[in-house]
């Protein structure tokens, strides 16, 4: 689950380009001006690759999926029932939620993870005592280009349901997976080309690129991988840029075994408050800690790395 300033970033962006495709920050059709991160005082060039990671398809989708029982739980039944392929609002899956309590409850997903990604979820449905929603759980097409995803062969779903009056919990982290009909042809390379910021513990940070024409303002994409054996929150503390402090918004949230692209945002109004026109030099801390109990996994020694 992705921090929540990001994913009202994603409603804003949905809401001023419904029916637009969102650009991702790997595409090839992708006109912003963007850097390769190149480490500093701290890590080593990642290998090249020859695959077509980060670029989207061309080829309409095909993928189907078996109609599914998800989750049978405490009176509220989570059905798939087919794979929509849409060329305007992207690919997703939809479902079919029956209430069989006595109260209103307000169904999502704790994480959504689609061929070992983490990917940001914008699912919700209230359903009333008895009744049933159908609605659709969006494939966000932005983050599966970012992460070099043209086949969705898995999708995982960690779900929840609350009472929407009160917000009490009947559960939580119930988990589920659908195996589409390209789930022998989905590929599972690791979009990790760039520059290895941070690589200990069964965790690794690569930095790919900086876009300094993002929306928010400027976008440090980052490849993170977790085979630390627990589920990871992972910040950033006193980040620099060419020597000037900033305040980034960046949280993510990487489950064990599981791969993200995210992005460090750096704010217009901080770039241009300080009168940086390009970025030079970035310093930063990385802090992981324990999304459950909010303790310090391990934090970084300041890491510098640079994208002219």
């Amino acid at each position: 689950m992705k921090k929540t300033a990001k994913i009202l970033a994603v409603v804003l962006c949905l809401s001023l380009f419904a029916g637009m495709a969102l650009a991702s920050g790997e595409s090839s059709s992708d006109k912003s001006k963007k850097s390769v991160v190149t480490s500093g005082d701290s890590g080593s060039k990642a290998a090249d690759q020859s695959s077509k990671k980060g670029k989207s398809s061309s080829k309409k989708s095909t993928t189907t999926i078996d109609p599914q029982v998800l989750l049978d739980k405490d009176g509220i039944k989570i059905t798939a029932e087919k794979y929509i392929n849409d060329s305007v609002t992207g690919d997703g899956v939809q479902l079919l939620v029956e209430n069989n309590t006595d109260k209103t409850y307000t169904i999502g997903c704790d994480a959504l993870i689609v061929n070992d990604y983490m990917i940001t979820d914008l699912f919700s449905t209230d359903v009333a005592p008895g009744k049933k929603s159908n609605a659709t759980m969006d494939l966000l097409s932005s983050e599966l280009n970012a992460a070099g995803i043209d086949k969705i062969g898995k999708i995982e779903m960690y779900f929840h349901a609350y009472t929407t009056d009160s917000m009490d919990y009947l559960f939580h982290n119930e988990y589920s997976m659908i195996q589409t009909s390209d789930f022998a042809d989905m590929d599972t390379t690791p979009n990790d080309t760039g520059s290895e910021l941070y690589n200990q513990n069964g965790i690794r940070i690569v930095g790919k690129t900086v876009d300094e024409d993002s929306f928010w303002g400027t976008a440090i994409l980052l490849y993170i991988e977790n085979n630390s054996g627990q589920n990871v929150d992972i910040t950033t503390d006193e980040l620099s840029v060419n020597g000037y402090m900033m305040d980034p918004v960046f949280s993510a949230t990487v489950y064990n075994g599981k791969k993200s692209i995210d992005d460090i945002t750096l704010l217009s109004s901080d770039l241009e408050a300080n009168g940086i026109k390009s970025i030079d030099q970035v310093e930063l801390k990385f802090n992981i800690s324990n999304p459950d109990t909010y303790e310090t996994i391990a934090e970084s020694d300041p890491i510098t790395f640079s994208a002219k």
